[in-house]
């Protein structure tokens, strides 16, 4: 997989968390947790803003972000525009962080080791990737459930 291919996912899929927070007619919607849901669609924006800034704005972009990743669970009604404004902030961290790795730089270590054993930037970018396509679907449904 080469950079282009990775960046384009990472935006494809945070313009349609956007999409996805517009689309709650009630704004107060977005932060409901009912019976077994334990997260709201709030809290896991939220945590992919944070998720993304960490692994990549900060360790690939030396953005000096600093996570809290607690507060990203527990903090509730931030606003919608806040959320929209985040999540076209971590658009333009993702690309500016980016743009100077070259394919080559993908196949290289990643420099922190966040699984059982270290793996290469690529193997780090993919399971970001993944992982917000994760919670994105997780947004999809609470929204067409709650709202």
């Amino acid at each position: 997989m080469n950079k282009d291919a990775i960046l384009s996912f990472f935006e494809r899929d945070l313009n349609k968390l956007i999409t996805e927070i517009e689309l709650y007619k009630n704004e107060e919607t977005i932060w409901r947790v009912e019976k077994n849901i334990a997260n709201s669609a709030g809290n896991l924006t939220l945590h992919l803003i944070g998720n993304l800034h960490t692994f990549i704005g900060k360790e690939i972009g030396k953005t000096g972000y600093v996570r809290n990743r607690e507060l990203e669970f527990t903090q509730k009604n931030v606003s919608r525009q806040e959320l929209i404004d985040g999540i076209k902030d971590t658009i333009k961290m993702v690309k500016n962080s980016l743009a100077s790795i070259t394919n080559e730089d993908l196949k290289k270590e990643y420099p922190v080791m966040k699984f059982s054993k270290i793996e290469s930037t690529e193997y780090l970018l993919v399971h970001l990737a993944t992982h917000l396509t994760y919670h994105l679907g997780q947004i999809n449904y609470h929204r067409r459930l709650m709202d």
